[in-house]
Formats: structure tokens, sequence, C-alpha cells
């Protein structure tokens, strides 16, 4: 059923206010050491796309998605735009990449589970995220799993949970190259920040 307005530019104001007011914005980092596929996660979630060849983030890139939050009353659906800054893990940008973490809401923590030494620094990753953002909410994203068998992937990710911290919402083993878990991520920081 369609409904008139008398008056057609007011009508017009009230839906752009509408569809304006039902999109809220939040700033999100992805942080991990180099080479652990923060930008292979994004580009799977953002893009659905997945390349092998690998591109090392300079600095830092922004990308943008519209996420649709959908709580018990489908009535009240709103949008949510993630502003998904892509955050460079090499050790020379490590002393400056927290004056980036400013404004965050959430992060995703990154690791490579094939890679020790990523999986020990999720610690340090959280505890500078949140020095910078003591209010935020963080996923962890053990990334690669589709390189380690699966019946070791659960040993792993209960090893990271991180149920001490109440910051950490949840430990995932994700894929970037088959997707897995990649959408769960990004859906549960979303819904966190609403």
């Amino acid at each position: 059923m369609i409904t008139l307005l008398r008056n057609p530019v007011s009508g017009l104001f009230y839906i752009l206010e509408k569809i304006i007011m039902s999109t809220i914005s939040k700033k999100i980092c992805l942080v991990g050491d180099f080479g652990v596929g923060k930008t292979s996660l994004i580009r799977r979630f953002v893009d659905r796309q997945f390349s092998d060849k690998y591109l090392s983030t300079v600095g830092v890139k922004i990308s943008r998605k519209i996420v649709d939050l959908i709580d018990v009353n489908p009535e009240n659906k709103k949008e949510l735009q993630l502003l998904i800054w892509d955050i460079e893990g090499s050790n020379k940008f490590k002393a400056i990449a927290p004056t980036y973490f400013q404004g965050a809401k959430g992060a995703i923590i990154v690791a490579d589970v094939t890679q020790q030494d990523t999986l020990t620094s999720i610690s340090d990753h959280i505890q500078t995220f949140l020095a910078v953002n003591p209010q935020a909410s963080i996923v962890i994203a053990l990334n690669k799993s589709d390189l380690i068998e699966t019946e070791y992937l659960e040993k792993i990710r209960q090893m990271y949970q991180f149920d001490n911290n109440n910051h950490v919402l949840s430990t995932y083993v994700t894929s970037a190259k088959t997707g897995t878990n990649v959408d769960e991520i990004f859906q549960l920081l979303s819904h966190s920040l609403v």
C-alpha cells in the first residue's frame, strides 16, 4: 500500500530523513602482524573476492561496507556503515599505529594460525588497541585455517579465547580464501557497536 502525502516535497524529506537516521557509521580497525591476512579478510567481506597474490598494505587503507542489522523485530532493521581501517602490520609501523586507532569503536585482531609468533602477539595487539580505545569491542580472527588440519583448529581456538578480557567478544577460526567465518566476525562486531 502506498500512502500519498499532500505535500510531496515534505514527503521526500521525510523519506530521506528515515534513510539517514537509520544508517549509523562506526570506525573499526583490523590489527595484526605483517602478512596475517587482514587485507584478504577485508576484500572477502567487502568485495567478495580473494587473491593469492600478496599485496602489502602501506600505512592504512580505508574501506566502507553497509551492514544490515536486524534485531528481534524485523521492522527495527538498521544499517551500519562500517569504516574499516586496514592497518599496516610491519614492525616499523607499530610505533605510529596507535594514532590510527583513535576513534575506533571496535577491532578485529588477526593472527595467522600457521605462524606461532603472530598468535603470541595477539595479547600485545589487544593491549595496544585498548590503551587508545578502552571501551571498544574486539573479535579475534585466527586466519588461514584452510592451511591447518581440521582437528587442530578447535584446540588452537580454545588456546586463544581470552575469556578473562571483557572486551574480547569471541575468537573465530577464519579463512579469507574459503570465506569461513568471515561474515561472522564482522557481523558479531557490528552488532556490538549499536
